[in-house]
């Protein structure tokens, strides 16, 4: 545990953030290793965009959305922020509950039976996996209308192109049925392989607008970025992350993807309170046990 000195002093964190300085080292390492949201330009217009669709009118053809971005560019991360401010809640006659907007995971391959499953486990409904997809089709229309579902994300859409063209042309066609039957905006999650796929249905590619998430170049943005992650990193000494040199170097460790940064991050940071350095220096970037996601994909092959 270190000495926790005057606010002024660690000018360089948030003053919640300032207040883990008197914590045990795994009670700081336990913050770190804890989910932290960093509210950027292009993540906050996302939000704004989900937050509209969240309140449209209700009709026969909803818009729809699909956030496209690569592997860990922070897709995932939006989600959870966008279903972290609006939590299902109990009705006021506490007859039930209502849940602005369910978040499921893509099943691996389009299977209409395991779409329905992964949606009625969320909502903890009983079922049978071995149920007809016509029974649970039947379910989630009933358990969502009375739970007043007014958004379905669905995580790793792009998981549908794992099956035969006829499966992914049902697994399409289940979609935009749900989205006609409980009449509510459906938001995919997925790389540019789901935006290739909901093309290949017109009447999905017509209402499924896509919304980028590119990977971060290597500019004021990114500097400004890092300079959030530094502020919200316990460590007693600043590291001055938004400097040109070590934004250089995690912009060529992370390949400019979101959720490779906050890995780094995380790692250096639990590395600078271990050693204690207390700061995040090039020097410990090269200590940590860090593999670059083209690295990753070399030793897949």
């Amino acid at each position: 545990m270190i000495e926790h000195k005057s606010n002024s002093a660690h000018s360089h964190l948030n003053d919640d953030v300032q207040h883990q300085l008197s914590r045990s080292d795994a009670e700081r390492i336990e913050y770190i290793l804890s989910s932290r949201w960093i509210g950027y330009s292009k993540a906050k217009d996302i939000l704004g965009k989900l937050e509209d669709l969240l309140v449209y009118p209700k009709k026969h053809r909803m818009p729809c959305m699909l956030i496209v971005g690569d592997s860990n560019s922070g897709k995932t991360m939006i989600a959870e922020r966008f279903i972290d401010l609006h939590p299902a809640y109990e009705r006021e006659d506490n007859e039930g509950i209502i849940i602005p907007a369910l978040f499921i995971q893509s099943p691996p391959t389009p299977s209409e039976s395991r779409l329905y499953s992964n949606i009625l486990s969320k909502l903890f409904a009983p079922f049978r996996p071995s149920d007809s997809a016509e029974k649970k089709h039947h379910q989630v229309k009933t358990i969502m209308a009375a739970c007043n579902v007014k958004m379905l994300i669905i995580d790793e859409i792009h998981s549908l192109l794992a099956g035969p063209l006829d499966k992914q042309r049902v697994f399409l066609s289940v979609i935009r049925n749900l989205s006609n039957e409980l009449k509510i905006p459906i938001v995919g999650l997925g790389t540019k392989d789901a935006l290739r796929a909901i093309k290949t249905d017109p009447q999905l590619d017509n209402r499924f607008k896509p919304s980028l998430l590119p990977r971060w170049e290597m500019d004021i943005d990114f500097r400004r970025l890092l300079a959030s992650f530094e502020r919200m990193l316990p460590l007693a000494s600043p590291s001055d992350l938004k400097g040109k040199a070590i934004a250089k170097k995690l912009h060529f460790m992370s390949e400019g993807l979101l959720g490779e940064i906050s890995d780094i991050l995380t790692q250096a940071a639990i590395l600078a309170i271990r050693n204690g350095s207390e700061r995040i220096s090039i020097e410990l970037l090269d200590e940590i046990d860090y593999e670059s996601p083209k690295d990753r994909k070399k030793s897949n092959y």
